[in-house]
């Protein structure tokens, strides 16, 4: 099931900490207007986390991340984690559906990657494609889901 964090005093806040890509990130930036946490939970136990920054352009930074925008109409995933295999995947489908569904102005899926082979790997073999190459970053796209 998708479950979203709406504000700090949420009971999966603490999971935050264990952001593996931007964990400098502050708490009150991944949950805003224009910015969502996002978790897929089973059994009340959180498996994996997303956080996800809605803008009218793609980022190649991660400051460009939380520039207010008037019309966003892409959603950038700029951090994933799960607590078990397969559990990222699955958010990555569940996480873009419910987008769909809550955001009808969303039309393009994209990410803001580190350069890792783990990155490359994971976006990748879940059917995304590399859309540009930036100087510490990926902009990989979703175009459609492997489900």
């Amino acid at each position: 099931m998708i479950y979203q964090i709406k504000n700090i005093s949420d009971p999966f806040i603490g999971y935050l900490k264990d952001d593996p890509i931007r964990p400098g990130l502050p708490i009150d930036k991944r949950i805003t207007d224009t910015a969502i946490t996002l978790a897929l939970v089973e059994d009340n136990t959180p498996k994996a986390f997303t956080c996800i920054s809605f803008q009218d352009t793609i980022p190649d930074t991660e400051g460009g991340l939380f520039i207010i925008n008037r019309s966003p109409n892409v959603a950038v995933f700029y951090t994933i984690w799960s607590y078990s295999r397969g559990s990222g995947r699955t958010l990555i489908y569940e996480a873009t559906e419910f987008i769909k569904h809550n955001c009808p102005n969303i039309i393009q899926f994209v990410t803001l990657s580190p350069k890792t082979e783990m990155a490359y790997k994971f976006h990748i073999g879940n059917g995304a494609i590399k859309l540009r190459e930036n100087i510490d970053s990926i902009n990989y796209e979703y175009v459609q889901l492997k489900c």
